[in-house]
């Protein structure tokens, strides 16, 4: 008996230290992971206070000696010529991401409740001609869209930015929002309908409230799309008034010199919003993220 529980003694303590050793390794992994990532957006948060002499040395100083907020001070002082430009790619930015997002959820809440709740001839045809558009790089709509652009003469304005957003954004929020709807049970519509509310009063009383995870992960997706995209923005816009921020920041470049600290100054600063943006809305983007995970 004391050979048989022995054998099983010592089984289960290498099962244990089999699990430890794999938690192990993916607490590793994590952290590996964690560094990959954290460790460049740390690296241009130093270089950003730095001077511009310390931000050239080599070997790299790993933490400047006087560490300074000059650059932070130049991007935000509307008085400089760098800060009014700054600020002004900024709500440039600021304007065009958010009347993307706005128009994306208002065109897409209504399109994916239709694909998911009305049948209609033609519905799984158009459905997949919605995701078609995802399935191609997005530089090989950069010459039509130019074309069309210029024809509209939309070409240095914003419209042409919150249009061609528009039309990569779209599909993939419509395919986001009606996995939600997919998943909200029809008879709680039809019980409102029955204690007498109208399609459109069960819509908003009803699937708007629990769909609400997914139209901010839906917001939250236009958003950073259209808040970091480049290509379009370069190709569409040259007049200084109307840049982005990931154009305008070219600016810190020149043929013979770049201002370091100020070039990483400003891409932190363009990061912030993002940043802020998660933090107040990541309980709902989680939530989506998880729910969507779940067929009920």
């Amino acid at each position: 008996m004391s050979t048989i529980a022995e054998t099983a003694f010592r089984g289960r303590t290498r099962r244990h230290m089999r699990v430890d050793g794999w938690r192990w390794a993916g607490r590793l992994f994590l952290v590996f992971m964690l560094l990959y990532t954290a460790v460049p957006m740390i690296w241009m948060l130093i270089t950003s206070i730095k001077s511009g002499f310390a931000a050239t040395q080599f070997p790299p100083q790993w933490w400047p000696d006087e560490p300074t907020l000059a650059s932070y001070q130049k991007l935000l002082d509307p008085q400089n010529s760098v800060g009014q430009d700054f600020l002004r790619f900024f709500w440039n930015s600021l304007f065009v991401s958010t009347v993307t997002t706005i128009l994306s959820v208002i065109v897409a809440v209504p399109a994916a409740y239709a694909f998911s709740r009305f049948s209609f001839p033609g519905r799984n045809f158009l459905f997949f001609a919605v995701l078609l558009r995802n399935m191609f790089p997005a530089v090989i709509f950069l010459v039509p869209l130019f074309i069309l652009m210029r024809v509209l003469g939309l070409m240095n304005t914003h419209g042409s930015l919150i249009l061609t957003y528009l039309t990569f954004g779209l599909p993939l929020a419509i395919w986001l929002l009606k996995g939600f709807y997919d998943n909200i049970p029809v008879q709680l519509e039809q019980a409102a309908r029955i204690d007498g509310a109208t399609r459109f009063q069960a819509f908003i009383l009803i699937v708007m409230p629990l769909s609400t995870p997914g139209i901010i992960a839906t917001a939250i997706y236009s958003f950073i799309g259209a808040w970091n995209e480049y290509i379009y923005a370069y190709t569409f816009l040259s007049k200084n008034d109307q840049l982005t921020l990931p154009v305008g920041i070219q600016r810190f470049f020149s043929e013979n010199t770049t201002d370091f600290p100020g070039l990483m100054a400003a891409s932190f600063m363009m990061s912030v919003p993002v940043v802020v943006l998660f933090l107040v809305l990541q309980r709902y983007f989680v939530r989506a993220l998880t729910e969507g995970a779940v067929k009920h």
